[in-house]
């Protein structure tokens, strides 16, 4: 069982009184900064292998691995200019592009800017070898983040035989895809090295992709205890196109059309990323473990959006920081405890401009010249003491402070420079019960803070520089779960929550264009189940279920001129639920059925537009050959099995300003698709 499920809901724990003991594997989590076993985590944590899940997968976006854990949403698989748009309990919804209210972490390396914001379109997922999930508040672990952690692991020479790989990936809509990859360990040196190309026509009009990425990484063990790692990854997309939003009226006519704009436009995006990283990690520093990182990553971006108006936006990015961490295992009363030290430093600056574009195409007039940089400094402070031997107390607390500025070298229509500083604490207190070596409960409180983005603090008010009302939003997370085995081969997970957030950050649109303002107060009550079942060695079945009662608890929305106190916060279903079968022979043959269903959701605060359930099947299989030193492997899959119309994204509070019919929320997704691969492995 390479996947491990790390929270459960208490009403389960009686069910332990009549399971036979089971000593659960010994699993690490890394992802709450402390590396500790699983059964001493006080937090809802899901490991999911990613070579495992993604066998036999078109491997287009994260959603392929992540469906499968509660809790999280995801949606916009199909458009590359936008990215994948990824939730927790309902953090990162409101996100028109990115993601937002959640850190994402590559083998330590921060994808989240000072400011928040996040990408993924850099990941590389055929280098991909496990993502943990931590969901819930967690500015204690890593800052400015009220939805979670979505922390990766590449493909290290370190864990790995000496290998090597290639595959050719192709399907419908023009799908065509390679990767070629190397691991290995020489003496006290390995490597890890993964290259790919993915060129894509869409299902849509005016949604073509073509990307290369590169992952590498190579590290030396200095001695028994010291080690250091270099990472480099590098990224270009000469095309990404946008096809944009759709009427209601306008995609049932037509699900494959772009929008009015984004074909006459060529909406869309070209990006190109590099990052390099350095790793040095101690494991007998002053008796305990020191973790130290550096980086540097640059970005050149220039993105046409689906509209006319100031529209045209380019920028150029440096992005750097380092990471400090210490941990000190230590005894009282016989009695482990352990103590984490911490500080992280980022640093943000783009040089960022916005031209205004007339609807045929032509540049008018440059509306925007400016540097932007945002500093992010955070101290943090955790202590692990366990109270006896299945008892144990985590408690935790961080500060961080944000600057923003922003330098106007335009200065047509006035000076729109500007200056945010924000300062926050976060704290965390958790308790966790081994109630038996496979059952453990536990409890949780934790707050968390999410500053306003560079994009959230444009000024609607048409003056320039900083939104001056919008505020960074404050959450408090209350938690119960537990997580464990009955018997030998069903492995289980839940968790019980409610977060209360303080001046929710939410968006609407004037002419096209996103702002953002503070709802007054919000509600997140939810349950996450999930299930696994080794039903025969070659047989298991995967469930997962999240419950999501999301509501505006205060908010009068000044643009609609009404009260949607009690509403419910668009884009999340109140029921997601997801199923797997996947089955393996000692022949090489495998094949997996997966269900994803969700309820009912809404498109804007006022719940006017009522959006449909949604039930998506999708098979794949294949069969492997053992070559000598070669394995070769064949596979194939079919999405959207039953043909269902659906929609894989919808731009929540989109033109806003608009009748309702004529509001573009709506991006469909494909019917039925078809793909198939090789890959040679030796």
């Amino acid at each position: 069982m390479k996947r491990c499920y790390l929270t459960v809901f208490p009403l389960l724990a009686p069910l332990s009184l009549f399971a036979e003991p089971t000593t659960l594997e010994p699993v690490t989590v890394t992802s709450t900064r402390m590396e500790r076993p699983l059964a001493d985590t006080p937090a809802a944590v899901t490991i999911v292998d990613a070579d495992s899940n993604l066998r036999g997968q078109p491997r287009l976006q994260l959603d392929e691995s992540l469906n499968q854990v509660p809790g999280l949403y995801l949606q916009n698989r199909y458009n590359f200019a936008q990215g994948l748009r990824l939730s927790s309990r309902g953090f990162g919804s409101r996100s028109p592009f990115g993601v937002r209210g959640l850190r994402i972490n590559v083998d330590g390396f921060p994808e989240t800017l000072p400011d928040g914001q996040s990408q993924l379109d850099s990941i590389d997922l055929f280098a991909v070898e496990q993502l943990t999930v931590l969901r819930g508040p967690s500015s204690l672990f890593y800052g400015n983040a009220t939805g979670g952690v979505v922390d990766i692991t590449t493909h290290s020479g370190k864990t790995r035989n000496d290998s090597a790989s290639v595959s050719v990936i192709g399907g419908s809509h023009g799908l065509k895809q390679a990767n070629v990859q190397t691991t290995g360990r020489h003496d006290q040196g390995h490597h890890a090295l993964s290259l790919t190309a993915l060129d894509y026509e869409g299902f849509r009009e005016q949604s073509e992709v073509r990307k290369y990425q590169f992952t590498g990484q190579a590290g030396w063990d200095l001695a028994d205890t010291r080690s250091i790692t270099v990472f480099l990854s590098a990224m270009d997309t000469p095309v990404a196109q946008d096809p944009g939003g759709l009427t209601r009226q306008q995609a049932h006519q037509d699900q494959r059309q772009a929008s009015r704009f984004a074909s006459r436009l060529d909406a869309g995006q070209q990006v190109d990323q590099q990052r390099l990283g350095l790793h040095y990690r101690d494991t007998a520093f002053v008796n305990g473990l020191l973790n130290a990182r550096t980086f540097v990553s640059q970005r050149d971006f220039r993105q046409q959006l689906p509209f006319p108006g100031s529209s045209l936006i380019d920028y150029s990015r440096l992005f750097y920081g380092a990471r400090l961490d210490y941990t000190l295992p230590f005894t009282v009363l016989t009695l482990p405890h352990r103590l984490l030290l911490g500080v992280d430093l980022d640093r943000q600056e783009d040089n960022r401009g916005r031209r205004s574009v007339s609807p045929t195409g032509n540049i008018t007039a440059i509306t925007a010249d400016e540097e932007q940089q945002a500093s992010a400094d955070g101290i943090f402070l955790q202590l692990d003491s366990h109270l006896s031997d299945r008892f144990m107390l985590t408690i935790g607390g961080r500060a961080d402070r944000l600057r923003m500025t922003i330098d106007d070298a335009l200065l047509t229509d006035g000076n729109d420079s500007g200056r945010r500083e924000f300062a926050e604490n976060s704290y965390s207190a958790g308790l966790s019960w081994q109630v038996s070596p496979a059952h453990t409960l536990y409890t949780t409180v934790s707050s968390a803070f999410e500053s306003p983005t560079f994009t959230e603090l444009a000024n609607p008010s048409g003056t320039g520089g900083f939104n001056p009302d919008l505020e960074p939003q404050t959450a408090m997370n209350r938690e119960v779960g537990a997580r464990g085995a009955l018997g030998d081969r069903l492995f289980y997970e839940a968790a019980l929550f409610r977060v209360d957030v303080e001046d929710e950050i939410t968006p609407y649109q004037i002419a096209g264009r996103t702002f953002y303002q503070n709802a007054g107060k919000t509600r997140r009550d939810g349950l996450e189940l999930g299930l696994e079942h080794a039903t025969t060695d070659q047989l298991t079945l995967a469930l997962s279920w999240t419950w999501s009662d999301f509501r505006f608890q205060e908010f009068f929305d000044s643009q609609q001129n009404v009260d949607v106190s009690g509403n419910r916060l668009p884009g999340i279903p109140q029921h997601q639920l997801f199923a797997q079968v996947n089955w393996q022979a000692e022949s090489g043959l495998f094949a997996s059925v997966e269900s994803i269903l969700g309820s009912h959701r809404y498109a804007e605060n006022t719940n006017r537009t009522r959006v449909g359930s949604e039930w998506l099947v999708n098979l794949r299989g294949g069969k492997a050959w053992k070559l000598n030193q070669q394995t070769l492997t064949l596979f194939a899959g079919i999405n959207n099995l039953l043909d269902r119309d659906y929609y894989s994204n919808l731009r929540i509070n989109a033109n806003s300003d608009r009748p309702v019919e004529n509001r573009g929320y709506f991006e469909p997704g494909p019917g039925t698709t078809y793909y198939s691969g090789i890959t040679l492995d030796w």
